[in-house]
């Protein structure tokens, strides 16, 4: 053993291992999709040895969000965590990407919190640290770049004028492939929805609206007395202008954006192409928060279900088999048995341990709570962290391979 001199003359032996000063985090992408998985690993490592990996990131309140894996060097001094699996940390098991969907606020609930960076317009990426620290020191960093909008990539907000449509426009680059038109139509939180999915499609090559249909100037306050045809105008609009020629629009929904989804699919045949329902309902639901959601020539529309026999497209139906909103797994099932035909597809995706939160793109910390904006409370949305990010996982590409016919 080893030995050394105190300056007390006291003989004390040396503790404590040797950390590598050699580790370096290699990254096959340093500059990708946000909807993208990239593979991190770290090598120049002791055989063995353990050690902290971290992904950092700041939200647009800046607040510090982190993901944490405790791991163990292999044989040759290499953590590959696409491999690994972790002893501790935000999340378990074997995740390559599991550092970045369990990242978690510090400064807030967690449950009750999602990363939102900058909006996609202002800011069209935002960056990730990656770290390494072992014996409580910091070995070895690397940054990242996650992107919304690719290079080329545009926005236009749309405030009614001419075409009398409200909401948030999305371009792809100029040069791509021209694919299909998208409509998003969000749930009961109001206003255009989620911006950086709609981002994202745009930079998948997809002209995308982020419809407004209530919660934003120059549209109802809320989701009350809300007409189908401003619907079927923000369809025709997008075909109009940013049609391929050969598939209609397609409309993607959430929550209680699946039944303007369905009955515009229902009342105006041959104007849609494929519908992807996250969270869906199956019928009409009274107004939020009080009151008819939706009329058509100004009179109640409700359907109980809603048929989807006018669809041209296909239907996919996302659902968690924990949503406590409301029966979205049942709704889904019911949607892909009482609508399969032959030559069209109707697909229910309904994934264990998701709640209702299970929408878009993967690789994102979600929440589990939402604010319930009529009573300020928070409602338990259902699933877990986890599950919620083995749907997007798993469902995102299939929404994309539907889109792209």
């Amino acid at each position: 053993m080893a030995c050394c001199l105190a300056l007390s003359g006291a003989g004390a032996c040396s503790s404590g291992p040797e950390h590598s000063a050699r580790a370096r985090i290699q990254v096959d992408r340093p500059e990708s999709l946000a909807d993208e998985a990239v593979r991190i690993r770290v090598s120049g490592l002791h055989p063995h040895e353990e050690v902290t990996v971290t992904a950092g990131s700041v939200d647009r309140q800046d607040v510090r969000w982190t993901g944490r894996a405790v791991v163990t060097a292999d044989d040759a001094g290499t953590v590959d965590l696409d491999r690994a699996r972790i002893g501790s940390g935000t999340y378990h098991g074997v995740d390559g990407m599991g550092l970045f969907w369990s990242m978690r606020p510090d400064q807030k609930d967690a449950d009750k919190a999602a990363f939102f960076p900058k909006v996609p317009e202002q800011q069209a990426s935002y960056n990730v640290t990656l770290a390494v620290r072992a014996g409580g020191k910091q070995i070895a960093t690397r940054s990242l770049t996650r992107t919304w909008m690719s290079e080329g990539t545009t926005y236009q907000a749309l405030s009614g004028g001419r075409n009398g449509v409200y909401g948030a426009l999305y371009l792809p680059p100029p040069h791509s492939p021209r694919r299909a038109p998208v409509l998003t139509i969000g749930g009961s939180e109001g206003g255009s929805g989620n911006p950086y999915a709609a981002a994202l499609l745009a930079s998948h090559g997809h002209p995308v609206l982020a419809l407004c249909y209530f919660g934003c100037p120059g549209r109802p306050e809320s989701l009350e007395n809300i007409k189908l045809e401003y619907f079927a105008t923000a369809v025709r609009f997008l075909d109009r202008n940013y049609g391929t020629g050969t598939r209609r629009p397609a409309v993607i929904g959430v929550s209680r954006g699946t039944e303007a989804a369905q009955l515009l699919a229902h009342s105006y045949p041959g104007l849609v192409s494929d519908l992807v329902l996250y969270a869906p309902s199956r019928n009409t639901t009274p107004g939020y928060p009080h009151g008819v959601a939706w009329t058509r020539d100004d009179k109640p529309v409700d359907l109980y279900p809603i048929p989807l026999d006018h669809v041209n497209g296909g239907v996919l139906a996302i659902a968690g088999d924990e949503d406590r909103l409301w029966p979205s797994a049942e709704a889904a099932r019911d949607i892909e048995r009482d609508h399969a035909r032959q030559g069209a597809l109707r697909e229910a995706l309904v994934y264990k341990n998701a709640g209702h939160h299970i929408g878009w793109y993967p690789y994102s910390p979600t929440a589990r709570y939402a604010k319930n904006p009529i009573s300020n409370g928070y409602m338990d949305l259902g699933g877990t962290t986890a599950g919620n990010a083995r749907a997007q996982e798993d469902g995102w590409p299939r929404v994309l391979r539907l889109l792209g016919g």
